[in-house]
C-alpha cells in the first residue's frame, strides 16, 4: 500500500477473552484514527462479530475519521434466519468484507447461512471478496454459492480470491501430517506483510499479521505493548522504521541472507518465510550490514 496499513484485531474466537477495558479500546481507536498516513484499515479476529460493543465502535470511530475498513468475516453472524439488525449497519460502514467459504469455516457455517450472509453483505453495500484457503474445487463451490446469493451477474458485486493455507496459527493443525515443501532461506522474496500491523484490543501490537506473533509467540522485536494513542503512535512509528523490516519488504528476505549476518540461513531449509524471519530478526546485524540494512530498506517507501 502507498500508505500503511493496520488491523485492529476486537477478538479471536468465541472462547477468547471479552473486552473489558473500553477505555483502553478507544485509546487504541483515536490513536489510530488520527493517523494520517494510515489509509485502510482491516478489522478481524477471528470473529469479530462475535464482540457487537467493540466491533461496532471500531467501526464507526475509524469510519467517522475517513478510513477505508477492510471487514474479516466467516458469517457465523448469519447462522440462523433471522440476521442480527445490528450487523447491517456495521456492514455498511465497510468498503469490502471478505467472507471466507472453506474446509475450515464450512463445517461450522452451512451452506444458506453462508447465502444469507452474502446477501445482507450485498444488501449494505460492500464489494465481496470469497476467501478460499483450499483446492479449485471449492473456489468453485464458492463461486456456485455466490450464484445463488446474488444472481448470475454476482461478479458485478464479488470476486472469489484462493488464497495459500498458512502453516501458522489454526492452520497449523489442519495441515498437520501432510506434506510441507521446504526451500533454503535463499529462496525467499519479500515480505509485504511487514508492512502490516496488528493491533489487538488489549494493547497488544504486532509489527505483522502472523497469527502466532498476535497471540504472543514469536520474536519480542515484534511486539509492543502500548496502553495510549501516544504510545500506539509511537510503537506504530519504531515499526516502521525498523530498518530490518523495512529491507525484507523491499530487497525481500533472500537477498538478505548474503548479508554476514545471514548467511548461514542461505541454504538451511524453512517451511515457510515467517520461520525464516524468526531467525534473522532475533539477530544483532554485523559490522557493515547495519548500513546495508538501512539503505535497501529505502529502496521505496512504506
Amino acid at each position: 500500500m502507498g500508505s500503511r496499513g493496520a488491523s485492529p484485531s476486537v477478538d479471536s474466537s468465541r472462547d477468547s477473552p471479552r473486552i473489558t477495558d473500553f477505555a483502553l479500546l478507544g485509546e487504541l481507536l483515536t490513536g489510530l484514527a488520527g493517523r494520517p498516513g494510515t489509509r485502510v484499515v482491516g478489522v478481524s479476529g477471528g470473529e469479530p462479530f462475535v464482540e457487537r460493543r467493540g466491533l461496532t465502535t471500531t467501526m464507526r470511530t475509524l469510519a467517522g475519521a475517513g478510513k477505508q475498513l477492510v471487514l474479516y468475516t466467516s458469517g457465523i453472524w448469519a447462522a440462523n434466519a433471522d440476521v442480527p439488525r445490528w450487523t447491517a449497519d456495521v456492514l455498511a460502514l465497510a468498503s469490502c468484507v471478505y467472507l471466507s467459504t472453506d474446509a475450515y469455516h464450512a463445517a461450522h457455517l452451512p451452506d444458506a447461512a453462508f447465502v444469507r450472509a452474502a446477501r445482507a453483505i450485498h444488501a449494505a453495500g460492500p464489494w465481496i471478496v470469497i476467501q478460499v484457503a483450499g483446492p479449485a474445487a471449492q473456489a468453485a463451490r464458492a463461486q456456485s454459492l455466490l450464484c445463488a446469493a446474488l444472481g448470475p451477474l454476482w461478479r458485478e458485486h464479488a470476486e472469489v480470491r484462493r488464497v495459500p493455507l498458512l502453516t501458522a496459527g489454526r492452520g497449523a493443525s489442519l495441515s498437520h501430517g501432510s506434506h510441507q515443501p521446504v526451500q533454503p532461506g535463499a529462496d525467499f522474496g519479500r515480505c509485504l506483510l511487514a508492512a502490516a500491523p496488528v493491533i489487538r484490543y488489549d494493547g497488544w501490537v504486532s509489527a505483522c499479521c502472523n497469527e502466532n506473533v498476535a497471540m504472543g509467540e514469536g520474536p519480542g522485536r515484534l511486539r509492543r505493548r502500548v496502553s495510549t494513542g501516544t504510545e500506539l503512535a509511537a510503537a506504530l512509528t519504531a515499526f516502521a522504521d525498523d530498518h530490518y523490516l523495512r529491507a525484507i519488504g523491499t530487497a525481500g528476505m533472500g537477498p538478505l541472507t548474503t548479508l554476514r549476518t545471514y548467511q548461514d540461513l542461505a541454504a538451511r531449509p524453512f517451511p515457510h518465510i515467517c520461520q525464516l524471519c524468526f531467525q534473522m530478526c532475533t539477530r544483532q546485524p554485523a559490522a557493515g550490514d547495519q548500513a546495508i540494512l538501512t539503505l535497501l530498506g529505502q529502496r521505496s517507501p512504506r
